[in-house]
């Protein structure tokens, strides 16, 4: 038996004992779905761009019109991405716990598309949009020839998205910490450990008592703390564990 089957085995037992499941993901699991973070999408088109200033408060008042364009273009390339095996495996889980919360940082709705429900977005959804100056929710976006439309209140019509300098969603905050706390066990996929307060939810939930499984293809700052640490991709390592959760279950 392999290291990771052995892990893999330990990670099972302990969501066999498991009654509350919090599984939070980063950028990896997106990225085996096709989707490159911006700093690294190959777009020719905005290679003479930084996309720190696009994705900003003040890139957005600077020249709003190019940052809507910037970001029509990351919706149309994530868009035509597709949930992976990680997705799915994810999703599957959730059936066999009353309490299943899926914490990410991606804002590509993937997990929606995979069959998840319930999600935290701490970092907001790119298909999903806002009024700049006052953040009111736009259900459907005004069919007008401004760039970018306009809200009823007047003011530029946004991405629903973390920007740069921003903080994140008191209410996506106050979820996320309300299901760490009461956790026994808790997922870690695809995070590199090191962008906070994502990076501290580990921390969090074994305050809090709950195991910790770590999957990534490479150890990272959580590697640690972690109970369990599967190395390798979660779209290949996800669906071996949730089949061999699947069979005890059985069992």
């Amino acid at each position: 038996m392999s290291d990771l089957d052995k892990s893999i085995d330990g990670a099972v037992k302990l969501l066999g004992t498991a009654r509350s499941v919090v599984v939070s993901t980063g950028a990896g699991i997106s990225k085996e779905s096709g989707i490159p973070t911006f700093r690294d999408a190959p777009n020719a088109l905005w290679a003479n761009y930084d996309p720190q200033t696009l994705a900003s408060p003040e890139g957005f008042r600077q020249d709003p019109a190019l940052v809507w364009r910037w970001y029509e273009d990351r919706r149309r390339m994530i868009g035509a991405a597709k949930p992976n095996p990680g997705h799915f495996a994810i999703a599957k889980l959730q059936e066999f716990f009353d309490d299943f919360v899926v914490i990410t940082q991606n804002i590509d709705d993937l997990h929606r598309k995979a069959g998840s429900q319930n999600i935290v977005e701490v970092h907001g959804n790119v298909f999903r949009y806002k009024c700049f100056d006052m953040e009111h929710p736009i259900e459907e976006l005004p069919d007008d020839d401004n760039v970018p439309p306009k809200c009823s209140c007047g003011s530029l019509i946004r991405p629903d998205v973390v920007w740069f300098g921003e903080m994140l969603p008191a209410s996506a905050l106050e979820r996320s910490f309300a299901s760490l706390e009461r956790c026994d066990t808790m997922l870690v996929v695809g995070t590199s450990g090191i962008v906070y307060p994502a990076a501290g939810f580990p921390a969090v939930a074994k305050r809090a008592g709950a195991n910790v499984i770590e999957v990534n293809p490479e150890a990272t700052p959580i590697t640690m703390e972690a109970d369990v640490f599967l190395k390798g991709p979660a779209g290949e390592v996800l669906p071996v564990l949730v089949e061999r959760f699947m069979e005890t279950r059985s069992e």
